[in-house]
């Protein structure tokens, strides 16, 4: 039965690493400009934003994110 909840447990945390955007996000990214403006709205897109400051951290970036509060 351990071994059940093993796979799910695993599972699920594979699920979730595919769908955050600090790990994947970079990949789908073009090359980096010289400058670019981010633009976002809902409660990933902050972490989205970072994602983009960590993946471009040489690019000039601006921009405004709305979120929900604590996201």
């Amino acid at each position: 039965m351990s071994d059940a909840v093993d796979l799910l447990k695993e599972s699920f945390a594979a699920a979730v690493a595919a769908a955050d955007p600090l790990q994947m996000l970079a990949q789908h990214l073009p090359k980096a400009p010289r400058r670019a403006l981010v633009v976002g709205a809902g409660k990933a897109a902050a972490s989205m934003a970072v994602a983009v400051e960590r993946a471009w951290p040489d690019v000039e970036l601006d921009g405004l994110v709305i979120t929900r509060y604590a996201h």
